[in-house]
Protein backbone atom coordinates (compact mmCIF):
# COMPACT_ATOMS: atom_id res chain seq x y z
CA UNK A 1 0.00 0.00 0.00
CA UNK A 2 1.32 3.23 -0.58
CA UNK A 3 2.47 5.95 1.77
CA UNK A 4 -1.03 8.35 2.14
CA UNK A 5 1.88 11.25 2.99
CA UNK A 6 3.56 11.19 -1.01
CA UNK A 7 4.16 14.16 -2.54
CA UNK A 8 1.72 15.08 -4.93
CA UNK A 9 -1.91 14.74 -4.81
CA UNK A 10 -4.52 12.56 -6.97
CA UNK A 11 -8.37 13.43 -8.52
CA UNK A 12 -10.20 10.32 -9.47
CA UNK A 13 -11.87 11.96 -12.80
CA UNK A 14 -14.54 9.11 -12.75
CA UNK A 15 -17.98 8.45 -12.04
CA UNK A 16 -17.27 4.04 -10.67
CA UNK A 17 -17.80 3.26 -7.02
CA UNK A 18 -15.46 0.38 -7.93
CA UNK A 19 -12.58 2.75 -9.47
CA UNK A 20 -12.93 4.47 -5.76
CA UNK A 21 -12.74 1.73 -3.79
CA UNK A 22 -9.19 0.38 -5.73
CA UNK A 23 -7.97 3.43 -5.76
CA UNK A 24 -8.47 3.84 -1.56
CA UNK A 25 -6.95 0.31 -1.27
CA UNK A 26 -3.77 1.63 -3.32
CA UNK A 27 -3.44 3.63 -0.15
CA UNK A 28 -3.90 6.60 -1.85
CA UNK A 29 -6.43 9.73 -0.92
CA UNK A 30 -7.95 11.42 -3.48
CA UNK A 31 -10.86 14.08 -4.49
CA UNK A 32 -13.39 13.56 -7.18
CA UNK A 33 -14.35 15.15 -10.63
CA UNK A 34 -16.00 13.91 -14.16
CA UNK A 35 -15.95 14.52 -17.58
CA UNK A 36 -18.42 15.88 -19.74
CA UNK A 37 -18.14 13.87 -23.15
CA UNK A 38 -20.42 12.13 -25.12
CA UNK A 39 -19.01 8.88 -25.72
CA UNK A 40 -21.09 7.26 -28.72
CA UNK A 41 -19.51 10.34 -30.77
CA UNK A 42 -15.88 8.50 -30.20
CA UNK A 43 -15.82 5.32 -32.32
CA UNK A 44 -13.16 3.21 -33.11
CA UNK A 45 -13.00 -0.58 -34.65
CA UNK A 46 -10.42 -1.93 -32.60
CA UNK A 47 -11.38 -2.24 -28.75
CA UNK A 48 -8.11 -1.18 -27.21
CA UNK A 49 -8.21 1.93 -29.20
CA UNK A 50 -11.65 2.74 -28.45
CA UNK A 51 -10.85 2.42 -24.63
CA UNK A 52 -7.80 4.68 -25.12
CA UNK A 53 -9.51 6.87 -27.40
CA UNK A 54 -11.90 7.50 -24.73
CA UNK A 55 -9.84 7.91 -22.08
CA UNK A 56 -7.92 10.77 -23.84
CA UNK A 57 -10.91 12.75 -24.44
CA UNK A 58 -12.15 12.22 -20.76
CA UNK A 59 -8.66 13.73 -19.83
CA UNK A 60 -9.11 16.76 -22.01
CA UNK A 61 -12.07 17.34 -21.01
CA UNK A 62 -11.08 17.48 -17.57
CA UNK A 63 -8.06 19.72 -18.34
CA UNK A 64 -10.02 22.08 -20.21
CA UNK A 65 -12.01 22.83 -17.03
CA UNK A 66 -8.86 22.97 -15.20
CA UNK A 67 -7.86 25.63 -17.53
CA UNK A 68 -10.54 27.67 -17.79
CA UNK A 69 -10.66 28.06 -13.95
CA UNK A 70 -7.24 29.24 -13.62
CA UNK A 71 -5.40 29.45 -17.13
CA UNK A 72 -2.44 31.23 -15.73
CA UNK A 73 -1.62 29.57 -12.45
CA UNK A 74 -2.11 26.20 -14.37
CA UNK A 75 1.88 26.63 -15.91
CA UNK A 76 3.22 27.03 -11.88
CA UNK A 77 2.19 24.16 -10.51
CA UNK A 78 3.26 20.15 -11.93
CA UNK A 79 0.41 18.35 -11.85
CA UNK A 80 -0.47 15.00 -13.57
CA UNK A 81 -3.94 13.93 -15.27
CA UNK A 82 -4.49 9.84 -15.06
CA UNK A 83 -7.36 8.78 -17.41
CA UNK A 84 -10.29 6.48 -16.92
CA UNK A 85 -14.01 5.71 -16.72
CA UNK A 86 -16.71 3.00 -16.16
CA UNK A 87 -20.10 4.54 -14.24
CA UNK A 88 -21.46 2.76 -11.64
CA UNK A 89 -22.98 5.67 -9.74
CA UNK A 90 -22.33 10.07 -9.94
CA UNK A 91 -20.41 11.11 -7.27
CA UNK A 92 -19.83 14.59 -6.23
CA UNK A 93 -17.33 16.71 -7.98
CA UNK A 94 -15.26 19.36 -5.82
CA UNK A 95 -14.24 22.62 -6.65
CA UNK A 96 -10.94 22.63 -9.25
CA UNK A 97 -9.65 25.64 -9.18
CA UNK A 98 -8.02 25.21 -5.04
CA UNK A 99 -5.89 21.98 -6.92
CA UNK A 100 -4.51 24.20 -9.83
CA UNK A 101 -3.00 26.47 -6.88
CA UNK A 102 -2.02 23.58 -4.79
CA UNK A 103 2.20 23.56 -4.66
CA UNK A 104 1.79 20.12 -4.72
CA UNK A 105 2.01 17.79 -8.46
CA UNK A 106 -1.93 16.86 -8.05
CA UNK A 107 -2.95 13.34 -10.28
CA UNK A 108 -6.59 13.05 -11.99
CA UNK A 109 -7.00 9.71 -12.81
CA UNK A 110 -10.37 8.90 -15.40
CA UNK A 111 -10.02 5.55 -17.69
CA UNK A 112 -12.25 3.41 -19.80
CA UNK A 113 -13.19 0.17 -20.24
CA UNK A 114 -15.63 -1.91 -22.46
CA UNK A 115 -16.45 -6.16 -22.17
CA UNK A 116 -16.10 -8.23 -25.64
CA UNK A 117 -17.83 -10.98 -26.94
CA UNK A 118 -17.38 -13.20 -29.28
CA UNK A 119 -15.50 -10.52 -31.16
CA UNK A 120 -18.29 -7.91 -30.27
CA UNK A 121 -17.81 -4.85 -28.38
CA UNK A 122 -20.25 -4.27 -26.11
CA UNK A 123 -20.73 -1.34 -23.82
CA UNK A 124 -23.59 -0.14 -21.21
CA UNK A 125 -26.97 -2.11 -22.20
CA UNK A 126 -29.05 0.05 -23.65
CA UNK A 127 -32.19 -1.16 -21.41
CA UNK A 128 -33.73 -4.51 -19.53
CA UNK A 129 -33.81 -6.76 -22.12
CA UNK A 130 -30.17 -5.86 -23.94
CA UNK A 131 -28.62 -6.39 -20.52
CA UNK A 132 -30.55 -10.13 -19.94
CA UNK A 133 -29.05 -11.06 -23.59
CA UNK A 134 -25.70 -9.85 -22.34
CA UNK A 135 -25.59 -12.14 -19.18
CA UNK A 136 -27.72 -14.87 -20.89
CA UNK A 137 -24.58 -15.04 -23.32
CA UNK A 138 -22.10 -15.20 -20.66
CA UNK A 139 -23.92 -17.88 -18.91
CA UNK A 140 -21.32 -21.48 -19.46
CA UNK A 141 -19.58 -19.14 -21.90
CA UNK A 142 -16.40 -16.67 -21.76
CA UNK A 143 -15.99 -12.73 -22.17
CA UNK A 144 -13.10 -10.04 -21.87
CA UNK A 145 -12.70 -6.83 -20.42
CA UNK A 146 -10.49 -4.33 -22.15
CA UNK A 147 -9.83 -0.99 -19.77
CA UNK A 148 -7.87 1.08 -20.27
CA UNK A 149 -5.46 4.06 -18.03
CA UNK A 150 -4.33 7.68 -19.01
CA UNK A 151 -1.27 9.64 -17.48
CA UNK A 152 -1.35 13.15 -18.84
CA UNK A 153 1.77 15.70 -16.65
CA UNK A 154 -0.94 19.06 -17.10
CA UNK A 155 2.51 21.21 -16.59
CA UNK A 156 4.71 19.53 -18.81
CA UNK A 157 2.64 17.86 -21.60
CA UNK A 158 4.07 14.27 -20.83
CA UNK A 159 0.88 11.79 -21.71
CA UNK A 160 1.35 7.95 -20.95
CA UNK A 161 -1.66 5.83 -21.75
CA UNK A 162 -2.01 1.82 -21.65
CA UNK A 163 -4.63 -0.70 -21.72
CA UNK A 164 -5.24 -3.98 -19.87
CA UNK A 165 -7.48 -6.91 -21.13
CA UNK A 166 -8.78 -9.97 -18.72
CA UNK A 167 -10.73 -12.81 -19.59
CA UNK A 168 -13.78 -14.37 -17.76
CA UNK A 169 -14.86 -17.78 -17.89
CA UNK A 170 -18.29 -18.45 -16.65
CA UNK A 171 -20.32 -21.70 -15.33
CA UNK A 172 -23.88 -21.66 -15.69
CA UNK A 173 -25.97 -18.94 -14.65
CA UNK A 174 -29.55 -20.00 -13.10
CA UNK A 175 -32.67 -17.00 -15.19
CA UNK A 176 -33.34 -16.54 -11.41
CA UNK A 177 -30.32 -14.84 -10.82
CA UNK A 178 -30.11 -12.85 -14.35
CA UNK A 179 -33.96 -11.46 -13.27
CA UNK A 180 -32.50 -10.78 -9.74
CA UNK A 181 -29.83 -8.51 -11.37
CA UNK A 182 -31.57 -7.08 -13.84
CA UNK A 183 -34.40 -6.23 -11.27
CA UNK A 184 -31.30 -4.95 -8.52
CA UNK A 185 -30.40 -2.92 -11.37
CA UNK A 186 -26.58 -2.54 -11.13
CA UNK A 187 -25.98 -4.52 -14.47
CA UNK A 188 -27.52 -1.44 -16.18
CA UNK A 189 -24.97 0.81 -15.74
CA UNK A 190 -21.57 -1.23 -16.91
CA UNK A 191 -20.04 -2.21 -19.37
CA UNK A 192 -21.69 -5.32 -21.07
CA UNK A 193 -23.39 -5.54 -17.91
CA UNK A 194 -20.84 -7.28 -16.50
CA UNK A 195 -19.81 -7.32 -12.90
CA UNK A 196 -18.13 -10.18 -11.90
CA UNK A 197 -17.44 -8.94 -7.93
CA UNK A 198 -21.65 -8.99 -7.00
CA UNK A 199 -22.59 -11.19 -4.83
CA UNK A 200 -25.28 -12.64 -6.65
CA UNK A 201 -23.26 -13.18 -9.79
CA UNK A 202 -20.00 -14.15 -8.14
CA UNK A 203 -20.45 -17.74 -7.52
CA UNK A 204 -21.31 -18.06 -10.98
CA UNK A 205 -17.63 -16.95 -11.90
CA UNK A 206 -15.25 -19.87 -12.90
CA UNK A 207 -12.06 -18.10 -13.75
CA UNK A 208 -10.56 -15.00 -14.23
CA UNK A 209 -7.26 -14.80 -16.39
CA UNK A 210 -6.06 -11.57 -15.00
CA UNK A 211 -6.60 -9.57 -12.41
CA UNK A 212 -9.80 -8.63 -10.46
CA UNK A 213 -9.12 -5.00 -10.31
CA UNK A 214 -8.85 -4.61 -13.76
CA UNK A 215 -12.21 -6.46 -14.34
CA UNK A 216 -14.05 -4.01 -11.93
CA UNK A 217 -12.87 -0.91 -14.08
CA UNK A 218 -9.32 0.13 -12.76
CA UNK A 219 -5.95 -2.63 -12.83
CA UNK A 220 -3.74 -1.09 -10.03
CA UNK A 221 0.04 -2.51 -11.54
CA UNK A 222 -0.88 -0.55 -14.50
CA UNK A 223 -1.97 2.44 -12.54
CA UNK A 224 1.17 2.65 -10.32
CA UNK A 225 3.60 1.59 -13.14
CA UNK A 226 2.15 4.96 -15.09
CA UNK A 227 1.56 7.24 -11.79
CA UNK A 228 5.75 6.60 -11.46
CA UNK A 229 6.60 7.07 -15.07
CA UNK A 230 4.26 10.54 -15.07
CA UNK A 231 6.14 12.12 -11.89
Amino acid sequence: MEDKSCPFKIILGSSSIARRKILAEMGYEFTLMSADIDEKDIRKENPEDLVMALAEAKADSILSKLQTIDNQEKDEIPTILIAADTAEAILHRGPVGDYIKEADPTLLITSDQVVIYEGVVREKPANEKEAREFIQGYSGGHAATVGSVLVTNLKTGFRKGAWDRVEIYFHEIPDEIIEKLIEEGTVLHVAGGLIIEHPLIKPYVKQVVGTTDSVMGLPKALTQKLIKEAL
